[in-house]
């Protein structure tokens, strides 16, 4: 396996990871216009650099998931407008979030492509499915919560209706995603006597009971089995929207594997005082093949046991997130999951989304991010935590080598 980073030289430029194993080349691009001007021409900036960025690459590559990060809501037609025009018929799966770039930009991009001799891909109204060696990934987004929901609990059940129905359309099943992404407005805004976000979770909850994810072996002590990496953050406005990642292999050998952080409560064991249907969800799961690990991480906070740490200081829970996220993917906590030779390190992730309630945490946590993670590339960006005494959340990807077995 190759792994490299570039990272932004600036809180506002370009960062990328490229990771090459299997035969395949994959490049993570997290990009903020250095411009200021109108939206559209910070919008073909970044286009502009992605692009330049990926011809360079052999074999040729295709952009087959992104992210847009939104200042204005105003700005979200002409966002759609321009980027169906540089895409064409090969539109990426997309979601557009209203989370404002902590850095004073109009939007920021996060963005996947893949390139490869025998890659095939299919592009579907809300899908991307790409298939190659033994392995299927079918990238789903651009979910949104109809206008006539108007309660987080119809809003859940209504988008997670609508994945459903995408990745089957495109060949895939909800019992294959690893991971999952929702962004809800208003997430701790009071509802129905209770709070939208724990009305999600009510849903969510609701939603999966019937189903087998297939990414860890059932475990007799859960009865609903084991959840998918997930991340909930909020966004302005009052809706919902969600994508997902669904991953199907037959590589020999490769199986899938949902980590806890033995520091950590598993989200869906807190107590009903917290929600009073627990978050289902992992704090990570990863893809174990032969010789590579893939960690998919959930979005982190600084929780202990299921206890929020350090009220009101950006700085200690900065750290206490971090060392989280350390714990959580560590050799040491694969072992504990029964997995030999797997983990990971911080310099092994390809990329992070620090999202911050209050923006004027922004240069105090960065300083922390680029002390702690190094290199990886990242995107920061403004949104509202589950709970109102959490001030920052972390999610990301590692790519990670598992060292051959020793000798006997």
């Amino acid at each position: 396996m190759v792994f490299s980073q570039a990272a932004p030289e600036s809180e506002a430029g370009a960062g990328f990871s490229r990771v090459d194993f299997w035969g395949y080349l994959r490049v993570s691009v997290m990009l903020v216009p250095r411009g200021r001007g109108a939206f559209e021409e910070q919008l073909a900036e970044v286009l502009q650099v992605q692009q330049q960025a990926l011809a360079i690459k052999q074999p040729r590559m295709r952009v087959i998931s992104q992210t847009i990060f939104l200042r204005d809501a105003a700005n979200w037609g002409e966002c759609q407008r321009l980027l169906a025009d540089h895409y064409g018929n090969q539109f990426p799966a997309t979601n557009m979030v209203l989370q404002a770039p902590c850095c004073g930009a109009a939007l920021a991009l996060e963005a996947w492509a893949i390139g490869g001799k025998d890659v095939r891909a299919q592009y579907g109204p809300q899908t991307v499915r790409i298939d190659y060696g033994d392995t299927r990934w079918t990238y789903c987004a651009g979910i949104q919560s109809h206008p006539s929901k108007l309660g987080a609990y119809e809003q859940t059940l209504d988008v997670l209706s609508q994945m459903q129905a995408a990745l089957e359309a495109a060949g895939s099943g909800f019992d294959q995603v690893v991971r999952t992404w929702f962004y809800l407005g208003d997430i701790t805004r009071p509802e129905a006597g209770s709070q939208r976000y724990k009305e999600f979770n009510r849903a969510r909850s609701d939603f999966y009971k019937p189903i087998r994810f297939h990414c860890s072996p059932s475990q007799p002590s859960i009865p609903q089995g084991i959840y998918p990496a997930s991340t909930g953050i909020g966004t302005h406005g009052s809706q919902l929207a969600a994508g997902c990642l669904a991953l199907n292999t037959k590589t020999p050998g490769a199986f899938f594997v949902a980590l806890e952080n033995p520091q950590q409560t598993p989200a869906y064991a807190y107590h009903p005082r917290y929600s009073p249907q627990s978050p289902k969800f992992s704090r990570a799961v990863a893809l174990m093949s032969p010789k590579h690990t893939t960690t998919w991480l959930s979005g982190t906070a600084s929780v202990v046991h299921s206890l929020s740490r350090h009220p009101g200081d950006i700085h200690k829970q900065t750290e206490q997130t971090i060392d989280n996220i350390e714990k959580l993917i560590s050799a040491e906590n694969f072992g504990f999951h029964g997995v030999n030779r797997g983990g990971a390190q911080l310099n092994d992730l390809a990329k992070i989304r620090v999202y911050l309630k209050r923006p004027e945490d922004f240069a105090a946590c960065k300083a922390i991010c680029d002390r702690r993670f190094g290199a990886v590339p990242a995107i920061y960006a403004v949104a509202d935590v589950c709970r109102p005494e959490l001030l920052v959340e972390i999610e990301g990807v590692a790519f990670s080598a598992r060292p051959e077995p020793a000798a006997q």
